[in-house]
């Protein structure tokens, strides 16, 4: 064996050790990975139901199958329901009509990985970056098992060899200058150790490293599934779509008719709440922001004149007035006592926080609510011709927004997840004009010839529908 011959090799072996390391299914990674494809429908504590079930054990329900059956149903679970899979059938029975959410950008290892979080969590394992929950890559091994130990282990026995071929070559290229009459000088250490081959070798693991680290990030740019920001007024979600059983498109009209939904003028808020003065949880001091931006004086239930015109002190003396008069009405008190004046100025002082800004220095006019969804600029996304023509619900991109008390992201709203979308999602021709001038696929259907249309079929996976 020649000495290029084992230079290759210690670089095939350094390399390969580094993919081990770095590449292998960890808790922590399950960690992230959880949050953005589970946590939005399964419990995080893994041991309650959620919109989905209990994930506790999800390895031992599946222990009578391959494990590629459950990563089949992970990625894909109606294909699995289709196909005939007994426990996917068995779980169908259970939480149907949910539809899980089907995932096929998952590798093996992102399973391995959430599996590997999972388990940690509904075991309570601590680890050293946090307490029980709070998974690092300590966390328990499940059952794609966790061998960050044994690689590290294979990395330093593989430094340890280089450094005995170092001095087997070192003695081998003495030996032949003896041989030859030749004068040998002996290399220091540290020359040897960063030597070029060493040096290459590490500047190979660094690109490496560096351009996986930074593909990754760019596939996730801009992606905020779960974002769940604080926004200028409290509202609840669970209140008004689900307990009240207020249509979505009541406030967010534009869904029906146009590529927005619109976020709701105050204006719509007005149509209940010149009447509704009083909130569940926060008595008037959430509607008293929305008075004070629109500029509605609920004391004498009538808009004021000229309010944009009215000067910042006028307009927080009226509202001081009417969150003191509600205070004082709530405790069948006749003037404030030191609390009562403490709880007027907090109340206050929210209400000029939550409708100024650096940008927006006047409490008259539109609440700037935070962005929760957003798609990047070189996507088209119209949300008419999914309300309407597609006949698409609501839910299905946003979540049950209707038991959500503050909107959180759903939908990761990648491109993978709308092509798996367009690719599953049926077209009901029945009833719907729209479709109407599919005549080929009417005829299909009538003779069995076909079972479904999907939106693929239809055009539905075509670049210039969504990059126009």
């Amino acid at each position: 064996m020649s000495l290029k011959h084992i230079k290759v090799g210690l670089i095939g072996c350094f390399l390969l050790c580094f993919q081990l390391t770095w590449a292998q299914p960890s808790a922590d990674s399950g960690k992230t990975l959880f949050k953005n494809y589970c946590a939005t429908c399964h419990a995080k504590n893994m041991k309650t139901a959620g919109t989905g079930p209990a994930l506790a054990g999800t390895q031992e329900r599946w222990a009578d199958y391959p494990r590629e059956d459950l990563y089949g149903w992970i990625r894909n679970s109606q294909a699995m329901i289709n196909a005939g899979h007994p426990r996917a059938l068995e779980l169908w029975s259970e939480w149907k009509p949910t539809v899980m959410t089907s995932w096929p950008n998952l590798t093996d290892d992102d399973i391995e990985s959430i599996l590997l979080y999972i388990d940690a969590v509904a075991n309570a394992v601590p680890t050293a970056s946090g307490p029980a929950g709070d998974v690092g890559p300590g966390g328990s091994s499940g059952g794609g098992g966790n061998y960050t130990w044994l690689y590290w282990i294979l990395f330093a026995a593989l430094g340890a060899l280089a450094l005995i071929l170092m001095n087997y070559i070192s003695g081998l290229n003495k030996l032949a200058a003896a041989k030859g009459n030749e004068v040998y000088v002996e290399k220091p250490l540290l020359r040897r150790i960063f030597s070029k081959p060493v040096v290459s070798l590490l500047i190979l693991a660094a690109v490496i490293f560096g351009g996986y680290t930074t593909v990754t990030n760019a596939i996730h740019l801009g992606r905020q599934q779960g974002y769940e920001p604080d926004q200028p007024i409290n509202f609840s979600h669970a209140i008004h779509a689900g307990e009240n059983k207020i249509d979505c498109q009541y406030c967010h009209d534009g869904a029906r008719r146009s590529k927005h939904a619109v976020i709701p003028a105050t204006n719509t808020c007005m149509n209940c709440h010149s009447a509704i003065k009083n909130g569940r949880y926060f008595g008037t001091e959430e509607l008293t922001k929305i008075y004070a931006s629109v500029g509605y004086d609920p004391s004498k239930n009538s808009y004021i004149e000229d309010y944009d015109e009215m000067s910042q002190e006028d307009v927080k003396e009226l509202y001081t007035k009417w969150i003191t008069d509600q205070y004082l009405s709530d405790n069948e008190i006749d003037e404030l006592d030191r609390k009562g004046t403490r709880e007027v100025t907090r109340q206050i002082e929210g209400l000029i926080s939550s409708l100024t800004n650096e940008q927006k220095k006047k409490i008259q006019g539109p609440i700037e609510w935070e962005r929760i969804h957003n798609l990047p600029d070189h996507v088209y996304f119209n949300h008419a011709q999914h309300v309407v023509a597609g006949q698409v619900e609501c839910q299905t991109c946003h979540g049950k927004v209707e038991e959500m008390e503050v909107v959180a992201q759903y939908a990761p709203l990648s491109m993978g997840w709308c092509i798996n979308c367009h690719r599953e999602t049926e077209v009901n021709f029945e009833g719907n004009e729209y479709y109407a001038n599919y005549e080929l696929y009417h005829e299909q259907l009538a003779s069995g010839e076909k079972e479904k249309i999907t939106v693929e079929d239809i055009g539905g996976l075509e670049c210039q529908k969504c990059h126009y």
